[in-house]
């Protein structure tokens, strides 16, 4: 397992100081550090990053969404995100509802954990369905779509790999290592 995921890791295109991969995703972070929020630009800016198909009737309705309420609905999924009350599988579910009435995050993990990560990377990862199979190979049971339970086995693999490598390994380090090992390149 710590081999498999030093070397996942060491993939991905980020330690690379050319490497212009996460740019986007940083700049949002950026923004949400500041903001503690996120609007539509931001929004449309993670769609990028996500390479989301945008020909949608979700993303249509997010564009007819008022930029205040994305802001207000962002603004609450990221303080629930940081949370540090909460156990970090906890904050995630609490997170991942507050955005449930945001046009693209009513179904499925992968799109609203992209906005809650931005809100709070340093607790939050991004879900992949291909990074969550991932996670069946290092030990941990699939969390069928469901954000907190994913989040618990990042947190807790993170944990795991800072302990047995005296490394420390944060959630974005796992969630990096997840998405190489999971062969997501396209």
């Amino acid at each position: 397992m710590i081999a498999d995921l030093s070397e996942a890791r060491a993939k991905y295109p980020d330690d690379d100081a050319d490497s212009p991969y996460d740019e986007v995703f940083l700049e949002v972070i950026a923004r949400a550090e500041q903001s503690g929020e996120l609007g539509k630009s931001d929004i449309g800016a993670l769609m990028l990053w996500k390479r989301l198909n945008l020909s949608t009737r979700w993303a249509t309705e997010l564009n007819q969404t008022p930029d205040a309420k994305v802001r207000q609905l962002t603004r609450d999924a990221i303080a629930r995100a940081r949370d540090t009350s909460l156990a970090t599988g906890e904050a995630a579910g609490q997170a991942r509802t507050a955005l449930l009435h945001l046009p693209g995050c009513r179904n499925g993990a992968a799109f609203a954990s992209t906005i809650i990560a931005a809100g709070a990377p340093d607790r939050m990862a991004v879900y992949d369905r291909r990074a969550a199979a991932a996670l069946v190979s290092f030990g941990h049971v699939h969390p069928k779509f469901n954000y907190s339970k994913y989040m618990t086995s990042v947190n807790e693999l993170a944990h795991e790999m800072t302990e047995k490598t005296a490394q420390p390994w944060s959630i974005r380090d796992i969630d990096k290592a997840l998405f190489m090992h999971a062969g997501v390149t396209d």
